[in-house]
């Protein structure tokens, strides 16, 4: 029996509520004391050799016969409307099959119709003007440059600041406040709060607008056959783009076929279709042939999103024990041109510590800048730095321990709901990699030979428990092998890997033997997209039920080949045997001697628990060394220590880790995308400027999981894994830094410019 039961769930903290269906009978949670062959250990990645060798076809790899190229004309500036365009010579040179303006392409809706996919007023630089398709990508560039284009150049504000007065430019007609006012948050009364407080402090953090730059930039192949338009797509979310595309062009979901074998990473960028993906379908409709778009990476770096740049003016009140009583947090959050949803810079604030009282205010505000987009933990890599420095100014001017004034607010409930959490362990995360990391012997500053070594620790909350609507199939073939069929996608992470060992781990059978096919969405098994750190939250659940359905009708047939009753046999080694061993059947054997009929499980992952917090933690750890005559920061030691739930792979669960902390080391010290105010034009969109960290700024990285089972939150017992390791890291580093030189720093990235003129400032006093 299928009942249908409302739910909700949440991506980059954007919740929905929804009606899923749901199965009569509920598969019990694997155990927290059994001893699993694949679950819980060290298995390599089952496509690493694809990846290494490069026989892994990504969609920059896609080429098909009699296939065209296209390559984008982009807005010079911040601000303009197009007042003439000619593009009658780039449509006379040879082999140029279609040249799209804002003049001939339809009037599809963008940005939440803001805008159309090519407009004749253009909001930030890097926008698109024109597309030409062409044989060739040399024909197209020359092409290009045979556009002759007329501007009118249009007042602009890239300053979020300057953007909030009221003479600024407009950005938009409606002004520059997204929803027209700022969103507010209370609970308790904060100046009620600060009467009580005995210390009372303000101060004003600034982060910067980082840049994704995955090794792979967005690309798309599209070919509009009779029978229907498939795309290939470096995308997050192929079902995504497979529904918006049915909605553009107004075609039936089977007419539309989304592929994404491999990708080269997303970080939340590539969730949804870019105007790439559209154009190239459009083109392909008109010319009859494949047509290929891939972004270099100074377009990728100027169009295709950033984590915000905020300032937080931040108001705490704490009692002579350490509590913090009331908080109160303005932030203004640089949204860029165009939005349909603001990062919640307030979650850490709101969600890490019990405090009673607490107010936050949250600007989005509309610039002539690239648009925001999703960045792996939007919102709370940059509330984290904020909230984790005024828990360590508390701890400075109070003299506790850093690590001590966390655990004196931590909270048991959910802060704002007051709902119990499936599962916490945020408190055995601190004390385990405080041991680990020998917190006790290096919280202390040590100064030699100009240089200053301190360590600094930060908190860390996130959602990552995924939920449904998530569809999963295992096949049982004839030779004794099995499938894995959903239409999901492994961005980088590993979930090939991890479904193959939930389905080897359940059906018993060598996990050399189980293959997952995933991104198609052919298959027709709906998955969301990989996200909100959700896939094996979501996934991982469905494979399991879909294994232990094809092992119960397994078991089933074997149980008249045995004539034995099913509940006495069991799955174990590649083997159906009753439980005390009398009689027993090799699978292949078994699924041979059934000819053509295939045994095919389906499962599907079950509502979020009613009346819980789903949610993950982590404390990190970071060690440093500050030249005090350079100012340059030098991380030395990381540790991460992780509640996760149940860690399925160990081995792509440190390399998660591992990758985070280097994102969040990135942003800590070297990463900004720079908008000159005068011109409004970006400086550094490429990797000459740009700064990413390397192997050489890369520290020792120690990957420590907790790892409580959580029952509640689904059948496999894990939550996400992917956002977490990002959010804290950039906090821990400043108030290591902060410690070190015995001034407060509140901007990032911390450049060494900023560290000397915090250092200096220090000495002033």
């Amino acid at each position: 029996m299928v009942r249908l039961r409302k739910t909700r769930a949440e991506i980059e903290g954007r919740w929905r509520e929804e009606f899923v269906a749901e199965e009569e009978e509920q598969i019990a949670p694997w155990p927290a004391d059994v001893q699993f062959k694949y679950v819980g250990g060290r298995v390599k990645t089952v496509d690493g050799a694809a990846r290494v060798t490069g026989s892994a076809t990504y969609t920059v790899d896609v080429s098909l016969k009699g296939m065209l190229y296209g390559k984008f004309l982009r807005s010079p500036y911040p601000h303009a409307r197009i007042v003439h365009i000619d593009t009658s010579a780039a449509e006379r040179m040879n082999g140029v099959r279609a040249v799209f303006t804002h003049l001939n392409a339809p009037k599809i809706p963008w940005y939440d119709g803001n805008s159309y996919i090519l407009s004749e007023v253009l909001k930030f630089q890097g926008e698109e003007v024109a597309l030409v398709v062409a044989e060739d990508e040399a024909i197209a560039e020359d092409a290009l440059e045979a556009i002759q284009v007329e501007y009118e150049r249009l007042p602009f504000v890239v300053d979020p600041v300057e953007a909030l007065r009221e003479d600024a430019p407009r950005v938009h007609p409606s002004g520059n406040v997204f929803g027209g006012g700022p969103s507010r948050h209370v609970r308790g009364n904060v100046e009620d709060g600060f009467r009580e407080a005995d210390v009372v402090f303000e101060e004003t953090f600034r982060t910067g607008a980082a840049l994704h730059n995955s090794l792979e930039t967005h690309a798309t192949v599209a070919y509009w056959a009779p029978t229907g338009l498939t795309v290939w797509e470096s995308t997050q979310a192929i079902n995504n783009i497979r529904q918006r595309l049915s909605q553009i062009f107004s075609i039936p979901l089977s007419s539309v076929r989304v592929i994404c074998e491999y990708m080269g990473g997303g970080f939340g960028a590539k969730f949804d279709p870019g105007k790439h993906t559209v154009l190239a379908a459009l083109a392909s409709r008109m010319t009859g042939r494949p047509v290929k778009i891939a972004l270099s990476r100074i377009e990728e770096n100027l169009v295709s999103g950033c984590r915000a740049a905020t300032i937080q003016k931040v108001k705490a009140g704490f009692k002579r024990d350490g509590r913090l009583v009331s908080l109160r947090l303005e932030a203004i959050i640089n949204l860029g041109a165009y939005a349909s949803w603001v990062p919640l810079v307030s979650g850490p604030y709101r969600m890490l510590y019990n405090i009673p009282n607490l107010e936050t205010v949250e600007w989005g505000v509309f610039t002539n800048d690239v648009p925001h987009t999703a960045m792996r933990a939007p919102g709370f890599a940059e509330g984290t730095f904020g909230l984790e420095s005024v828990i360590d100014m508390g701890a400075e001017e109070l003299g506790i321990d850093p690590l001590e004034i966390r655990l004196r607010n931590y909270s048991e409930i959910e802060p704002d709901s007051g709902v119990n959490f499936s599962s916490k362990a945020l408190r055995e995360a601190y004390i385990a990699g405080a041991g680990k990391f020998g917190w006790d012997n290096v919280k202390n500053v040590v100064r030699t030979d100009g240089r200053v070594r301190a360590a600094g620790v930060a908190s860390v909350v996130w959602w990552g428990g995924g939920g449904p609507p998530a569809y999963a199939e295992v096949k049982l073939n004839r030779d004794g092998t099995v499938q894995v069929l959903t239409s999901t996608q492994d961005i980088g992470t590993g979930t090939r890997t991890a479904l193959a060992q939930i389905a080897a781990e359940e059906l018993s059978v060598p996990i050399e033997r189980v293959q997952v096919l995933i991104g198609d969405t052919a298959l027709e098994l709906f998955s969301p997209g990989s996200g909100g750190s959700g896939t094996l939250a979501s996934m991982g659940p469905a494979v399991r039920s879909a294994a232990i359905d094809a092992k119960n009708q397994l078991l089933d047939v074997a149980s008249q080949f045995l004539d034995a009753p099913p509940e006495i046999l069991e799955l174990r080694d590649g083997k159906i045997r009753t439980k005390e061993g009398e009689k027993e059947i090799l699978l292949e054997e078994l699924l041979g001697r059934l000819r053509d009929f295939t045994i095919a499980g389906r499962g599907a992952r079950g509502p979020n628990p009613d009346g819980y917090a789903v949610e993950t933690f982590a404390a990190q750890f970071a060690e440093v060394e500050v030249d005090i005559e350079t100012g340059s920061v030098k991380v030395l030691r990381f540790l991460s220590a992780h509640d996760s739930g149940r860690i399925i792979n160990r081995l792509t669960a440190e390399g998660q880790v591992a990758g985070g902390v280097i994102m969040g080391l990135g942003y800590a010290l070297l990463e900004k995308r720079v908008t000159d105010p005068e011109t409004g034009t970006v400086i550094n969109p490429s990797l000459v400027d740009y700064l990413l960290p390397s192997s050489v700024e890369a520290p020792e990285i120690i990957a420590e999981f907790v790892e409580p089972l959580d029952v509640r939150a689904n059948n496999i017992g894990a939550k996400g894994l992917g956002e977490p390791p990002v959010i804290g890291a950039a906090a821990a580093i400043a108030n290591a830094v902060s410690r070190a030189i015995g001034a407060r720093i509140t901007e990032l990235p911390m450049t060494p410019d900023k560290v000397l003129e915090a250092i200096k400032k220090a000495q002033r006093k």
